[in-house]
């Protein structure tokens, strides 16, 4: 098994012993992040091509990598994007395999390196089909991170591009916003929820 074999959440939550809790507004208080001019412009550009396009290909490309690395350029090298990487963490439970993308709160950016803080999968079309996948991948994080003595939320999207749902995994707790987010409308809320666990992580690891 991989990451992708986990078709259905309820699979995801039954083969890693999860506890799932629905949250209306679960980071609705979480502050709004606006948009770098540079984001904003390319949106603006391509954001429309992307969705005419309609494969996942290009709405991940031309919405959703750059959404990503405006919260990437915001540190200064402190922390590092991934597109595509496999993470191994464990075979025999399907804990392997490609991520669509990852953001570590680490500056390595030549492999992933602990701490892994969002993981984010991209789908065509239909949110709802990427939860399993995304669970078993942030239990793959949360156990990559646990091996180096690290515990923390991990935190994940499944995304159209356009359309944003957000998981949050804290031990064996499963939190998902029952709400959804739209871009271009609610991009500062995107942008807020994907920049507040780096602002928690590095926070706390200031002298």
């Amino acid at each position: 098994m991989s990451y992708s074999d986990f078709k259905s959440l309820n699979l995801a939550l039954a083969s890693f012993k999860l506890t799932l809790v629905n949250t209306p507004n679960l980071f609705a208080a979480i502050p709004r992040v606006e948009p770098s001019n540079l984001l904003a412009e390319f949106l603006n550009r391509y954001e429309l091509l992307a969705t005419n396009i309609g494969t996942e290909k290009a709405k991940s490309e031309l919405i959703i990598a750059p959404i990503l690395l405006d919260i990437y350029s915001r540190y200064s090298g402190k922390i590092s994007y991934f597109s595509g990487n496999t993470l191994t963490v464990d075979v025999e439970q399907g804990l392997n395999g490609e991520c669509d993308f990852i953001l570590s709160a680490s500056p390595n950016q030549i492999e992933i390196s602990t701490p892994i803080v969002t993981v984010v999968e991209a789908k065509d079309d239909n949110i709802k089909n990427g939860l399993g996948q995304c669970t078993a991948q942030l239990v793959g994080a949360q156990r990559f991170n646990n091996r180096q003595g690290i515990a923390l939320p991990v935190y994940g999207a499944v995304t159209t591009g356009t359309n944003w749902k957000f998981l949050r995994l804290s031990e064996s707790v499963l939190e998902i916003d029952l709400s959804d987010y739209f871009v271009p409308p609610q991009l500062n809320q995107v942008l807020g929820i994907l920049d507040y666990p780096f602002q928690q992580y590095l926070a706390g690891q200031s002298p």
